[in-house]
């Protein structure tokens, strides 16, 4: 049992951390879910959905590489828990401009420039809170157990994305938006408490260096390791052009028809595939050609985009965000055990900030690309458009970087 790669559950502290991860994220992407949907019910417009993910990732791609120099020097337990804080008082402020006084108040014009401007905010928390969880998961096992850990973790956040985005479309049918928010507050306070149960985590890095010297060094590690770099590079390009689940409010209501509980639906597609695949890969991991399998799933990924952006029936757009989900699971793994594996132990914050600098930000980013595409190519096509650029992206990588396809670990 020692070398299953379960075996890592039995880590006491380990539990606790994916558990109260598992309860936090499953709020926060109810959240995302909800926050999408009311914009769009307040605007009519999808390019106002795309202005949410420009709000959300300026901030965080800004205080990326100084958020991870934080990282490195804090105790990271307590900075996890303050940053938990923090969203759940946005969650609060959204929980208050969403009730019936305020919006008759206030008015419309004013409620979404408060959901911007608490998003603003969430986007510059993330940026903290985000490589924060990725960095801690070296500290809570041993080494020889980093790699189910790191997909364990990679798991539990996509069954608790599934579960929000899912729950969130009931919910919103159910319990509207303001009840809807009263459970994604008590979600994030939950989470607060199950990894409040954690130890404290001593800095990483020495408090000796410049600042500027060490935010730097992070940059400088990912740029010298071609591993790292090219892994980074082709996610980055394929989410950023292939964001049709930016537009799934609009496929729900627009197109398919099929009001909050299928857009719920629509939203955890492809995160049950992706969970589908992760869970398949930490049961019976990749022994060889990582790199090769990598690039024939970002391919497989953009051909099931503009799958889903041609359909017109409901079940076909499901089984395409699924099939992308798959595909999006492999690199998810890839990526995510070349971090872990990669990356030492005094620059897990800052090579984890840059990660999230390019790859997690690229979905807010790519959000917003699929909003201004929207706006002028209209929704279908701007899919369809996003789906060829994801593999036009594959072949420019395979021309460019011909060591990512020897990559194997």
């Amino acid at each position: 049992m020692a070398n299953h790669p379960l075996a890592v559950l039995k880590i006491t502290e380990f539990r606790n951390f994916i558990m109260g991860r598992f309860v936090f994220i499953m709020g926060l992407r109810m959240m995302g879910t909800l926050v999408s949907w009311w914009m769009y019910e307040l605007t009519g417009d999808a390019f106002y959905i795309g202005m949410i993910g420009l709000a959300e990732a300026i901030p965080a791609i800004g205080l990326a590489l100084y958020a991870g120099y934080v990282i490195d020097r804090s105790e990271k337990r307590r900075l996890l828990l303050i940053t938990i804080s923090l969203y759940a008082m946005c969650t609060f402020i959204l929980l208050g401009t969403s009730t019936q006084w305020f919006s008759q108040q206030f008015g419309t014009k004013l409620i979404i420039i408060f959901i911007y401007s608490i998003v603003f905010i969430t986007g510059a928390i993330r940026a903290f809170s985000g490589p924060s969880f990725g960095a801690i998961i070296a500290s809570l096992v041993p080494k020889h157990l980093l790699i189910p850990a790191s997909q364990l973790s990679s798991t539990s956040w996509l069954i608790a994305s599934i579960s929000g985005h899912a729950l969130a479309g009931f919910l919103i049918a159910w319990l509207h938006v303001t009840g809807t928010f009263v459970i994604i507050t008590s979600l994030i306070i939950t989470g607060f408490l199950l990894l409040s149960r954690l130890k404290p985590k001593p800095p990483g890095m020495s408090s000796e260096k410049k600042t500027l010297e060490a935010v730097a060094e992070g940059l400088k590690y990912v740029f010298k390791t071609k591993e790292v770099l090219g892994a980074i590079t082709l996610d980055l390009f394929a989410v950023l052009f292939g964001g049709a689940v930016a537009m799934v409010p609009v496929y729900a209501k627009d197109i398919l028809h099929v009001g909050p509980i299928g857009f719920g639906w629509l939203n955890a597609a492809s995160d049950i595939g992706s969970i589908s695949m992760v869970i398949a890969l930490t049961l019976k991991p990749m022994k060889k050609k990582q790199g090769i399998k990598l690039f024939m799933a970002v391919t497989g990924f953009g051909l099931c985009i503009i799958l889903f952006g041609l359909s017109k029936w409901y079940w076909l757009s499901f089984a395409a965000l699924v099939a992308g989900g798959i595909f999006d699971g492999v690199s998810v793994v890839v990526r995510g055990n070349i971090m872990q594996l990669k990356t030492p132990d005094e620059l897990r914050g800052r090579v984890l900030s840059v990660n999230s600098m390019f790859i997690n930000s690229s979905n807010e980013i790519g959000q917003f690309e699929s909003g201004v595409a929207a706006k002028l190519m209209g929704v279908i096509p701007s899919v369809v458009f996003g789906g060829c650029m994801t593999i036009l992206v594959v072949v420019a990588t395979w021309i460019k970087a011909p060591s990512l396809k020897k990559l194997e670990y």
